[in-house]
């Protein structure tokens, strides 16, 4: 397994492994009624100490950039990188992220941007999408209800506030249950994972037992021996034994070198390079609905963590809408010509 124990996999799957001092960033898209977008960067550390990799989205000497330093009532520094740049549409936005050479340039993102108009009023529509990364697992919907995928998605700052407020209690045993639930997810899928290539790798002369179909229908089987093993499980694994257990002891030793690769392929997927970051958007006119959260200056928010399009894309949107003034004029003038029309043609009869 290259040294890599499937513990390791389970604590860490999916969580940005980034130094302590990799300052936060906070990415505005201001979205225009025709279509262009005013795209903010603002990154925060307590050092002066700003890297081009740090950057989680796309940026090059285009931008417009300021630097500043704010001290708080406490006599606390922090440093502040801004950069500024306006795209003209959606498109723009979206030849940025596939020329990325950033360090989330592996990432598939894209904008989509929509406008109609509806006489009295006109609709936005801004998205911006992270395509799924892993093909074989399991949507987190199928192991979470509303309310705990409610929990799952929020921004670190919104359950921080209820694990510290007067429910602390109730709330921490509610997180403990969405973490238990998020651990047998990812555990699933890491299998799925492993499944997958492993089946591709013997090449179809492992038997029945070891089908795609049948070894789909044991996944439960493998999570049951990764939670008895637990820490023991990468000296298990090496010896053999978890494999003896979950695919019998003959096809273990037949096909050993095939179950290294697979799990070792199936790690390398979750250990994808993601750098964390969070996305505003900020809409024309008034806003009708989203799929974000309102942040303390009214303002949607959405995290961007890697668990969140790990086996489904994730979409952040938002839907506004303007009022199209003239058109009630011109409708007015419509309505005023034919109620005099009516008007005139009874008074001609009279």
């Amino acid at each position: 397994m290259n040294n890599r124990s499937l513990k390791l996999v389970v604590s860490f799957i999916l969580v940005m492994i980034i130094s302590c001092d990799e300052p936060e960033t906070v990415v505005t898209n201001i979205v225009h009624p025709d279509g262009s977008v005013t795209r903010k960067i603002e990154m925060r550390n307590m050092e002066n100490k700003f890297k081009i990799a740090d950057i989680q989205v796309p940026f090059d000497s285009t931008w417009i950039v300021r630097d500043s330093l704010e001290i708080s009532d406490k006599g606390d520094t922090t440093w502040v990188k801004r950069a500024e740049k306006i795209f003209a549409n959606s498109d723009e936005i979206n030849k940025a992220y596939l020329a990325d050479s950033g360090n989330n340039n592996e990432i598939s993102r894209r904008a989509e941007f929509s406008k109609k108009f509806k006489w009295f009023n006109t609709e936005y529509r801004f998205a911006e999408i992270l395509d799924k990364e892993l093909s074989n697992g399991y949507p987190v919907a199928e192991f979470l209800n509303e309310e705990e995928l409610k929990w799952f998605y929020s921004p670190d700052y919104v359950i921080q506030e209820k694990l510290d407020g007067p429910d602390s209690l109730k709330y921490k045993a509610f997180n403990d249950t969405v973490l238990k639930k998020t651990d047998r997810w990812e555990l699933k899928c890491l299998i799925s994972e492993w499944i997958v290539p492993f089946v591709k790798l013997t090449g179809g002369n492992a038997g029945e037992s070891l089908t795609l179909e049948s070894l789909k229908k044991r996944e439960d089987d493998f999570i049951r021996l990764a939670s008895i093993y637990d820490e023991k499980f990468d000296s298990l694994w090496e010896n053999g034994i978890i494999l003896n257990e979950f695919i019998g002891e003959d096809n273990a030793r037949k096909f050993k070198t095939e179950a290294d690769s697979a799990l070792n392929l199936a790690t390398e997927r979750f250990f994808f390079n993601f750098h964390n970051y969070s996305v505003r958007i900020i809409m024309p006119g008034k806003l009708t609905g989203t799929s974000g959260f309102i942040d303390s200056i009214g303002i949607m928010r959405w995290p961007v963590r890697s668990e969140f399009f790990m086996t489904q894309p994730y979409e952040m949107w938002a839907e506004s809408k303007t009022s199209n003034k003239w058109t009630w004029f011109v409708s007015g003038i419509f309505i005023l010509f034919v109620i005099s029309g009516i008007i005139f043609r009874t008074m001609k009869r009279g």
